[in-house]
């Protein structure tokens, strides 16, 4: 069975062959097989014909003429008894998405081999993308007639009908079907039910098949899985434990359970599962991992390190043990060995591992040993340079050291000239006015790498707005900025500081409003309120005066408002 399901996994890709001789080696190599099931020609012109037809189909799908290659094979399929030529013509169609194609080479291959196995459940899987459900229905029963204990959910996976019409019309055809009370067919039939929300007759289904099938690992979390989506937690908990106890050496319901367990907050509880689990299956890797972060989160120290330890050199979980060691460290305030398996930890938590480690220096007031720390990974980690460059960076900024900072950021853009984010970086710290050559230089080349970028946009139309000058460049970038990222504050904002210096009061209220609406940030409010006094709007003027008075009191920021106010009170008097 597990071969014949293999064989459902059709390559995605056409072989596409690079040169002459790979070619005709390759057509070579299949022609006898070819021409040894061809039977509606004379012997003597079966070779030539069948590497004729072969030949120009792998040239035509060498040269990106799929829809030849496909006509060509297909001929080859109907008249050979060749199982590689019919996989040949059918990965094609089905490569060009050709389902009726693919549906005609299948149902051609049955009708020559009705007891070829493999080759029934390639009808019923492409009959079901053709919506053929009755095709498909009684393809499925012919599958069972030859095998009663069939594995029939992997030709639904990827293919389950769309709408809730199409699986209605299947749920009836499988339910009318001849082996409509066998197990493969109710799991089917249930797993529809569920997908169109008839979840309570979806729960009486798979409890039909478990009847039949009580053991079945698929059908028993099937059904925890429905009586979860019903909303019945307690009946959920109540079959998992039932489950687990009549199936006490299927480690996967066990697991199964104990996870449930712990999305339930009900930690302790499944951590006593889980090291009933382990005690039978002590090299569990998945036991041992889920135990270890349970036993953190219940502020059990030992434990976790006692079941983290032993995944180091695991090939799944190294990385998330080292790096879950060292969180376990750190709560017990062990910093240096947080900082020794932290060093450990590579792959997708490599990132967040050092981020986490230069938090240790700092709380140990050793920034100096994590710029030390950082140089030397660049060294041993040149992949991570840019984000090893940019953490050193910040960390100089938190010092109070800009000047350092925009100098590692030189070095850095120097060996990496086209890496965005380091670019970026800098130019956040660069100075419109001081560092204005330089600044403009760094944007041209950022835009340059990814035009579209919003931020980088909107980072080129401040810059331009803070100069004061090119403010028609600057709104158009800004605006194409707020096409790609859509009511972003800091978008908003740069557009309304763009209009405020063009005297577009109006636009700029109207954006202004929405960013202070988001941020809440005064600088961004004091701009919103600098726009209404501009406007005219003094009444909605005073409002966001007092909002921002009363939510950011004593701020010098609203000085400057304050003194709009006193102005407008004297020109009246």
């Amino acid at each position: 069975m597990r071969q014949t399901i293999s064989r459902l996994t059709i390559s995605s890709t056409i072989r596409l062959y690079s040169t002459t001789f790979l070619l005709v080696g390759s057509i070579s190599s299949s022609a006898h097989i070819l021409a040894a099931g061809l039977n509606t020609y004379t012997q003597n012109n079966v070779n030539n014909k069948a590497i004729e037809l072969s030949m120009i189909a792998e040239f035509a799908l060498a040269y990106r003429e799929p829809e030849l290659a496909l006509k060509n094979y297909t001929t080859l399929a109907t008249q050979s008894n060749s199982t590689m030529v019919k996989q040949r013509a059918l990965n094609i169609a089905i490569e060009l998405e050709n389902i009726q194609s693919a549906l005609n080479i299948v149902t051609n291959w049955v009708q020559q081999e009705p007891k070829d196995v493999p080759a029934l459940f390639y009808l019923s899987h492409i009959a079901l993308k053709a919506h053929e459900y009755e095709l498909a229905a009684e393809t499925l029963d012919k599958i069972l007639n030859f095998d009663p204990n069939a594995d029939l959910e992997k030709i639904l996976a990827g293919i389950s009908p769309e709408t809730a019409e199409d699986r209605s019309y299947l749920i009836n055809a499988l339910r009318t079907s001849k082996e409509q009370n066998n197990p493969s067919i109710l799991v089917l039939v249930a797993g529809l039910e569920a997908q169109n929300n008839q979840l309570k007759q979806a729960l009486s289904t798979i409890s039909s098949a478990l009847k039949i099938r009580p053991r079945a690992t698929s059908y028993i979390l099937m059904k925890a899985n429905l009586l979860n989506a019903l909303g019945d937690t307690k009946e959920t908990l109540k079959w998992y434990e039932k489950a687990s106890k009549k199936n006490k050496d299927n480690v996967e319901i066990r697991l199964s359970e104990a996870k449930f367990l712990i999305k339930q907050n009900q930690s302790e509880a499944a951590l006593q599962r889980l090291e009933k689990i382990i005690d039978k299956w002590p090299k569990n890797e998945e036991a041992l991992f889920i135990a270890g972060l349970t036993s953190i989160d219940l502020k059990q120290y030992e434990k976790a390190e006692k079941y983290l330890v032993e995944l180091r050199s695991s090939a799944q979980y190294q990385n998330e043990a080292y790096y879950y060691l060292a969180v376990n460290a750190e709560r017990k305030e062990h910093y240096e060995t947080a900082k020794a398996y932290y060093r450990l930890v590579d792959g997708s938590l490599y990132a967040v591992s050092r981020k986490n480690m230069i938090a240790i220096f700092n709380k140990q007031n050793q920034l100096h040993d994590a710029l030390r720390f950082l140089t030397q990974e660049r060294v041993n980690y040149p992949q991570y340079a840019s984000f090893l460059y940019q953490i050193q960076a910040n960390i100089l900024i938190q010092m109070n050291n800009k000047r350092a900072a925009i100098r590692l950021l030189d070095e850095a853009i120097q060996n990496l000239p086209d890496d965005p984010e380091l670019i970026y970086t800098e130019v956040l710290l660069l100075d419109a006015h001081i560092d204005k050559d330089k600044l403009n230089d760094r944007l041209t080349t950022l835009l340059e790498i990814e035009p579209n970028n919003p931020a980088y946009l909107n980072a080129y139309a401040y810059t331009l707005a803070l100069q004061n000058r090119n403010l028609k460049d600057a709104r158009k970038a800004v605006e194409l900025a707020l096409e790609l990222a859509p009511d972003q504050a800091s978008i908003l904002d740069t557009l309304g500081f763009i209009t405020y210096l063009q005297n577009d009061f109006e636009a700029s209220t109207q954006a202004l409003e929405k960013a202070y609406a988001q941020s809440n940030s005064v600088k961004i409010g004091v701009r919103y309120a600098r726009s209404l006094y501009m406007l005219g709007d003094i009444e909605k003027f005073n409002q966001v005066l007092l909002q921002l008075k009363t939510s950011f009191p004593n701020d010098p920021q609203l000085d400057s408002l304050n003194s709009l106010l006193l102005n407008k009170q004297l020109k009246k008097s």
